[in-house]
């Protein structure tokens, strides 16, 4: 097993340890934001190419999609680190703090360890922003940075093997710099469409990037003009590829304490009645997903996963903002759900999973998102919504999110934040037993409801 001094408790940080890496992040947000994305990823090659290519130094699975990618990369981390592998795990974007976002054997990346590894790029930074500069571009941005920053945190650490998400589509993202073993493909569908492409062929198109010679290439249930695209990119280099429901299947799912009981018929293997502890269908699906793209890279897809390895793996599975219970009495649950694939996917597991007649929806939105379609992917099962806005500079306008609302025939009341939607959505579910909160919408809004329920006590009783 991985010897990870962080394998049985999570040291503490020291004030000067937290100062420094909070420096790193004010640096990084003083960079063109996490959103000015040019289709390239050069600039980051040049930067790692002078750091000597951390991200050459451990095996890669490559994750990309549009809904359900941090689920799956979580449970394949997951998985892996069940292996006895040192595993690194790199997701976007975080809840509450940003070193969520680099994890090391299932922990976020120690302050101390995150600002050595900026002190060890920081020359090199200088030097390729001198270069853009002079080329007449734009500086190294925030995602560009935080990706290159990941990659040697996880060299020094060392660590095995990464599980890389893609921060958006796939060719040009600044983690194509790694060259993933395996490709994993979540659910496609549209969205950014105008960084990505206005059909899901063309989105597939960008997100079939990631796919490297000779790897090993799964992926989810596809629309056909996605698994059209998929094919040919892997057979241009020479990628084996297995869809779910040919290649590997989700059998089952039902309902168990704190989560599920799913069965999956995986490239090798056939496992009954595992154990998952996250609630609804789709994540069952990314199970099944995570356990083809382990199967693929633990022994080539030549041998099932050990019962016990998969048992662990499963079990000790995480999805912070994912269907996350967040309180009770009255029960709060908070759910990223930023576009319409993931609001119908979230619908649906409520339904399915939790007994409860009326479900009360704190709904905030970003500007750049499908709000209508968001909405009307959750009206089937809101009876009251309470509109905020996330504390973002990209925030949707709380009132016009309202009157997108109650144009699906619901009724919206407006808060000019997230505590005062909380409260009020609470003390309404506190009304009756046969009542719940969903916190959805956007995940800034999710790490929001994540500090605010821990800092009310919602799960110990607190007032509502």
């Amino acid at each position: 097993m991985s010897e990870n001094p962080t394998d049985d408790i999570m040291p503490e940080s020291t004030p000067e340890d937290s100062a420094r890496a909070d420096a790193v992040y004010s640096a990084l947000l003083a960079r063109a934001g996490e959103r000015w994305v040019q289709p390239r990823k050069e600039r980051t090659a040049r930067l790692l190419d002078y750091l000597g290519d951390p991200q050459r130094t451990y095996r890669v699975v490559h994750v990309t999609g549009t809904n359900g990618k941090t689920s799956t990369s979580r449970i394949i981390e997951s998985l892996l680190r069940a292996h006895g592998l040192r595993t690194g795990l790199f997701t976007s974007p975080h809840l509450e703090r940003f070193t969520e976002r680099i994890m090391i054997d299932g922990f976020p990346v120690l302050d101390a360890a995150v600002a050595d590894a900026w002190d060890e790029m920081t020359p090199f930074v200088a030097l390729v922003d001198a270069e853009l500069v002079e080329a007449g571009e734009e500086p190294l941005t925030f995602f560009e940075l935080l990706t290159a920053l990941a990659f040697v945190a996880f060299a020094d650490a060392p660590i095995d093997v990464l599980v890389l998400e893609v921060g958006m589509g796939g060719s040009w993202d600044s983690t194509n710099t790694a060259d993933g073993d395996v490709a994993v493909f979540a659910p496609i569908d549209l969205d950014h469409a105008d960084r990505l492409g206005d059909t899901i062929a063309k989105i597939a198109d960008v997100k079939a990037g990631i796919i490297k010679d000779g790897a090993a290439v799964v992926s989810a249930r596809q629309p056909a003009e996605a698994v059209e695209v998929l094919r040919a990119a892997a057979e241009a280099r020479g990628a084996t590829i297995a869809f779910e429901g040919e290649g590997f299947a989700l059998t089952s799912d039902r309902l168990a304490v704190g989560g599920q009981l799913i069965s999956v018929r995986g490239l090798v293997g056939t496992y009954d009645d595992e154990y998952l502890p996250l609630y609804g269908v789709h994540q069952g699906a990314n199970a099944a997903l995570a356990i083809a793209a382990v199967e693929s890279l633990i022994g080539g897809a030549t041998q099932a996963i050990a019962g016990d390895i998969l048992a662990d793996g499963l079990g000790a599975v995480t999805s912070p903002g994912r269907l996350q219970l967040v309180g009770t009495n009255p029960t709060v649950l908070i759910d990223a759900a930023h576009n319409p694939h993931g609001a119908r996917a979230l619908a649906d597991a409520l339904r399915a999973s939790f007994d409860f007649d009326e479900w009360g929806v704190v709904l905030g939105v970003l500007g750049d998102k499908d709000a209508v379609g968001i909405v009307a992917a959750l009206a089937p099962i809101a009876t009251e919504v309470f509109v905020t806005a996330p504390d973002s500079d990209r925030a949707d306008s709380p009132d016009a999110l309202a009157d997108i609302v109650e144009a699906a025939g619901l009724h919206a009341s407006v808060h000019p934040n997230l505590d005062d939607a909380a409260e009020s959505a609470r003390a309404w579910a506190g009304e009756s037993a046969r009542r719940a909160v969903i916190i959805a919408g956007s995940v800034v809004l999710a790490g929001e409801a994540v500090s605010l329920a821990a800092s009310e006590g919602w799960k110990s009783g607190g007032a509502s």
